[in-house]
């Protein structure tokens, strides 16, 4: 709509800025926080039986890492940046990068080989062994799935190369 001089009327949505493109929904918020414990429960659990049945640390990351974008749908990607803050996918990259490699270098440290679970001398170390293993990717995976969401969400801006 516009004005009788052709100015764009302000309760108009601009489609250029983005602006006032998302539609709060009672809806999709009620289903969301319905089924956001579930959906993190359901990747943890994926991540843990890695070892023992179908699964693991990359599907059950990018399970966990849907919650985050579920909730950036749900109730908008700007007010779950402020929430969910810039320094989670990273924080969680780094430690399940960490947590990967002290439980390598452990087994190195012990006078085993890189990931050799027996050395560590406890009952089913290769099963704990792989769990936590397991959890490391998972770690890793959300986190990189979660700042891509962000990343790919504020869009490209106009840096003046030819890339597109």
């Amino acid at each position: 709509m516009s004005d009788a001089e052709g100015a764009p009327v302000e309760d108009e949505p601009v489609a250029e800025s983005g602006e006032g493109l998302y539609v709060e929904s009672p809806i999709i918020m009620t289903t969301v926080r319905v089924i956001t414990p579930f959906v993190f429960t359901l990747g943890l659990f994926v991540m843990f039986h890695g070892a023992d049945s179908s699964g693991g640390g990359f599907q059950g990351g990018v399970i966990v890492g849907t919650v985050v974008l579920m909730l950036g749908i749900a109730f908008g990607i700007e007010t779950t940046r402020d929430w969910v803050g810039p320094r989670l996918a990273v924080a969680l990259v780094g430690l399940g990068v960490l947590a990967f490699l002290l439980i390598g270098l452990g087994s190195v440290a012990l006078g085993g080989d890189f990931l050799e679970y027996e050395v560590y001398g406890i009952y089913h170390a290769t099963k704990y062994g792989i769990e936590l293993v397991e959890l490391a990717i998972g770690l890793v995976v959300s986190g990189i799935v979660t700042g891509l969401f962000f990343v790919i969400a504020a869009g490209v801006g106009d840096s003046g190369s030819d890339l597109a």
